[in-house]
């Protein structure tokens, strides 16, 4: 038998601090207190702190990694947090409701209306302008702020819809990472992505033989992101890729599979440090720089609100509807479709990859950067009210039904 390693109190409180931060109302509350900070330090009367700390430099400059905080926050930690949602996908894809074709069609229909209607209202309200390649800011839904309100107000409505809002959220973070691979990445070499194929290609390999252990495979983790980062394809795509090639198939004898162990023991981490420590570098706005009428009057500000607000929800229900209406694909039995209307006005809620495409859309300009990013804190803030509200109606709809 192994050897079991002594619990401790140091121990136990650590594994109970993790167990925390895996629930997802914890971790979405963690992220909007991380925003909420950056507001405040880069609001108050000595708001160039929280600049200055932004936009200090570290890492080695002969490998091209002396980087500012903020673009170590977006392109090291959010890989992270991208890695644990590739293995999410790769979850559904293996074992969950994308296993099934049937099933996971209306949700995966959703997730591209869900996309695909909140560019098109950005781009038609900026056509012609500088501010047009903002289109991609509303197509995201965070995860994790999705499934934490979830959770909170939508307690009593049917399983199901958990099922289809992380099924629409992790295929929508697909989408989102080739949205940004191919159309946010600059100065494209061919050298690093060859090596990190053949990285990649090494890291599958391992799964394949079920090769295990840490010590190799987080410095072949960091080598891929390197590569990855080189190439000029941005970092986070190696997170997912590697996620998307964790093994999810259970060996003979386990519990769970190496994916499963590598998404528990990552997760916190994710939940707790990656995604809240990126949230408060992306988020700092000096509101003095703006005032009422140059958000309500800016059409990037107006694309993204109207995209988050009106886009999501409208893509989400009409892709959706469309497809259980004129395919064999059904919409579970158990959920309505004033549900799905629901959990699209929540699915508005852009935050986290919002966040880093306002980054990636508007590099070198300062003052679009700083809109775009408070038209998607507003645009997120009022889908999240609205899905809020629509939950809890829905909620008080199935209570009555439960006493009748």
């Amino acid at each position: 038998m192994p050897k079991q390693s002594k619990r401790t109190p140091a121990r136990e409180g650590a594994a109970w601090l993790a167990d925390v931060f895996r629930n997802e109302t914890i971790g979405g509350a963690g992220l909007l207190a991380a925003a909420m900070l950056a507001l405040l330090l880069s609001n108050v009367t000595d708001s160039g702190f929280y600049f200055e700390l932004r936009d200090s430099k570290i890492g080695p400059e002969f490998l091209n990694l002396n980087l500012s905080l903020g673009t170590w926050a977006s392109d090291a930690l959010l890989a992270v947090f991208f890695f644990t949602a590739g293995i999410e996908l790769k979850h559904e894809l293996v074992h969950g409701s994308l296993k099934e074709k049937r099933k996971a069609a209306v949700p995966v229909a959703a997730a591209i209306g869900g996309m695909i209607v909140p560019a098109a209202i950005y781009a038609v309200i900026n056509f012609g302008q500088d501010s047009v390649s903002g289109w991609g800011i509303p197509m995201a839904t965070d995860i994790a702020f999705a499934l934490a309100i979830l959770a909170v107000v939508g307690r009593k409505l049917p399983i199901e819809l958990r099922a289809f809002l992380l099924t629409l959220a992790v295929v929508d973070d697909l989408g989102a990472i080739i949205v940004i691979a191919i159309f946010y990445s600059q100065k494209f070499m061919l050298i690093p992505v060859f090596g990190a194929v053949i990285l990649l290609i090494t890291f599958y390999l391992l799964q394949k033989q079920k090769i295990t252990g840490w010590y190799i495979y987080v410095p072949l983790a960091i080598a891929i992101w390197y590569l990855v980062h080189e190439s000029g394809i941005h970092a986070t795509v190696a997170g997912v890729a590697m996620g998307l090639l964790m093994n999810m198939n259970k060996e003979k004898g386990q519990e769970y599979s190496a994916g499963d162990k590598a998404l528990h023991a990552i997760h916190p981490f994710s939940a707790a440090i990656a995604v809240p420590l990126f949230a408060f570098f992306a988020s700092g706005v000096n509101f003095s720089s703006f005032d009422l009428a140059a958000i309500t009057e800016s059409k990037l500000s107006l694309g993204i609100i109207l995209g988050l607000l009106v886009g999501k929800p409208l893509g989400v229900f009409l892709f959706a509807f469309l497809t259980a209406k004129f395919s064999k694909a059904q919409l579970s039995k158990e959920v309505s479709w004033w549900d799905i209307a629901a959990i699209g006005s929540l699915a508005g809620v852009g935050f986290t990859v919002s966040l880093l495409i306002t980054e990636l859309a508007f590099v070198g300009n300062a003052q679009q950067s700083s809109l775009g990013v408070l038209a998607v804190l507003i645009g997120s803030f009022l889908s999240a009210v609205l899905a809020s509200v629509l939950l809890l109606l829905r909620k008080r709809i199935y209570l009555g039904k439960l006493n009748v």
